[in-house]
């Protein structure tokens, strides 16, 4: 038996006109996370959500709420994220000078920290924090756009990093985002993974619930 992979719901792929209770629809359909894409027009080329929307959708949910920073300087904006109700933030390594120093400052904000690495970065750029960090994103598209196809190469990245952190000892949650559909969550997520997130892949469907359950039972 595999582990029991947890689904989160991306908003990029919610209807923003009615996003309060596109949240509470994914959280009824059984939605594990919901997770926030953003995006600052630098770091990736599009522009998207910051600490406000987050904290507007905190009021209506009690689900975790799975902050991924795709932006420069994020050591400026952690404090905001985790103010606003982020249970988890996630930085990128590539756009993080000093990495060890930032998780740190993510935990003693008083979340979980996590490092998102984009499909070309090698998993030795997360080696060192191996003892701190709580999560590791492997972006499984390049990031900046919702609606992407999954990028086979990743397949072997993902196994070797399940390997790395059960090697560590630690409980490091093994997180993947982009192009994961039902028709290719078993292939490409297998036992290794702990979440998933899901954009259109959720938010793109009639049935929030059914869409849920063949990612999540995907085999």
């Amino acid at each position: 038996m595999g582990r029991q992979r947890k689904i989160a719901p991306s908003i990029l792929s919610a209807d923003f006109a009615r996003l309060a209770e596109e949240v509470q629809a994914a959280e009824k359909a059984g939605a594990d996370w919901i997770h926030f894409d953003v995006m600052d027009g630098r770091f990736v080329p599009n522009i998207t959500v910051g600490p406000l929307v987050l904290e507007a959708v905190r009021k209506v949910t009690k689900l975790p709420l799975d902050a991924h920073l795709m932006i420069v300087e994020p050591e400026k904006y952690v404090g905001d994220f985790v103010k606003a109700g982020a249970n988890w933030v996630t930085v990128h390594a590539e756009a993080s000078v000093h990495l060890d120093r930032l998780l740190h400052q993510i935990k003693e904000a008083g979340a979980k920290c996590g490092v998102a690495l984009n499909p070309a970065t090698p998993l030795s750029a997360v080696d060192h924090v191996l003892g701190t960090v709580d999560l590791i994103l492997l972006m499984t598209v390049n990031p900046g756009f919702g609606g992407q196809k999954f990028i086979e190469s990743c397949i072997p990245k993902i196994r070797e990093l399940r390997r790395k952190i059960d090697a560590s000892g630690r409980e490091i949650v093994l997180e993947i985002d982009g192009g994961v559909k039902a028709d290719n969550i078993g292939r490409v997520a297998g036992s290794d993974v702990d979440v998933v997130v899901a954009g259109s892949a959720v938010f793109g469907q009639k049935d929030y619930g059914s869409a849920i359950r063949s990612l999540r039972n995907g085999a």
